[in-house]
């Protein structure tokens, strides 16, 4: 990443619009560095959009943000988060024990939310058995054994799930399922603005899926999550990862173009015969730098080989491909 595409990570706040400012927070592991975290002030106090990953790096940055703008943590009364990853929700489950900010999440999150008490671990279980239904097993056998022990202060439910429609605050509620099935953004109509989370990044296409409990098409919810953005009045894009852009439309179009080529490529790659997502994903390249699959580390193989598996079930969705199960790995054929 270069230095002018990096700066947004790094470069403090900024004041994006009226009365709203873009807080990035760091990010321990990610290769992403950081999730933007939106403040807007409000008559009553201050409200957040997306809360963070709990880390003491990042509400100590949170909280020197918030002092630069003449506020103080103790202001923040709601945190409104797009979706359930752990980088966009669990500072806000902190945030709520230490100053009493209530919690928002999309309805759609409700699912995944209670399959992670029951089950109580952080390892990608549903991830992996796409992996596994993708030929991967023994990728999937290796990322199991690598997550610690759950710690399940971060994974709380919210004071309120959230359901399509306006806020109290002006902001409308839009459902966007896809980068998790209860993934929501918020349309600011008034400004202008729209809260996209990860559902619409400027520099990336958000993985698809990866959360407990995943749909059957989440690639086709997806690209139909990316159209319905076109039939709002085009907004200024406030992404969670990168910086702020000019038009959603724009970046939403470029989206789209992305997983057409996308599309076109899996089926070139599934080619004559029969073959599991696992050996479709090692005939692609991966990144902005079109990466081999062998040169990714085990987790991006995972993404990857999710992300084929979601375009190989899409292509049959289509009728371009037919899909057959033995012994719970799919395998997929060119339709003739």
């Amino acid at each position: 990443m270069s230095l002018d595409r990096g700066r947004w990570a790094t470069g403090g706040t900024e004041t994006v619009a009226p009365g709203v400012h873009r807080v990035p927070l760091p990010l321990p592991n990610d290769g992403l560095h950081a999730v933007n975290v939106y403040v807007l002030e409000q008559d009553d106090g201050l409200v957040l959009i997306d809360g963070g990953w709990t880390l003491p790096e990042s509400v100590a940055v949170l909280k020197d943000a918030l002092a630069g703008l003449g506020h103080g943590l103790d202001e923040i009364t709601d945190v409104f988060v797009t979706h359930v990853h752990r980088d966009h929700y669990t500072q806000a489950v902190d945030l709520r024990r230490r100053v009493g900010a209530r919690v928002h999440l999309g309805a759609g999150e409700e699912r995944g939310l209670r399959m992670l008490a029951e089950l109580r671990t952080d390892v990608p279980v549903s991830s992996l058995a796409t992996l596994r239904r993708g030929g991967a097993g023994e990728l999937a056998g290796r990322l199991a054994d690598g997550y610690g022990e759950f710690d399940p202060s971060g994974w709380e439910p919210p004071d309120r799930w959230l359901e399509a429609g306006v806020l109290s605050l002006g902001l409308r509620v839009v459902p966007t399922p896809g980068h998790t099935r209860g993934h929501v953004v918020f349309l600011d109509e008034t400004r202008g603005v729209l809260f996209s989370g990860d559902h619409v990044l400027p520099h990336i296409t958000p993985s698809i899926g990866f959360e407990l409990g995943a749909p059957d098409l989440p690639l086709g919810d997806y690209l139909d999550s990316l159209r319905l953005m076109t039939t709002f009045p085009d907004t200024r894009l406030f992404p969670a990862h990168g910086p702020v852009s000019a038009s959603t439309h724009t970046r939403v179009e470029e989206l789209l173009a992305h997983h057409d080529e996308r599309l076109a490529a899996t089926e070139d790659a599934l080619g004559a015969g029969v073959r599991e997502g696992h050996a479709v994903a090692s005939r692609l390249r991966w990144t902005r730098r079109s990466i081999a699959f062998d040169d990714m580390n085990d987790f991006n193989r995972m993404l990857a080989v999710n992300e084929t598996v979601a375009h190989l079930d899409v292509l049959v969705a289509r009728g371009r491909a037919t899909v057959s199960e033995v012994d719970g790995v799919a395998r997929f054929r060119l339709s003739r």
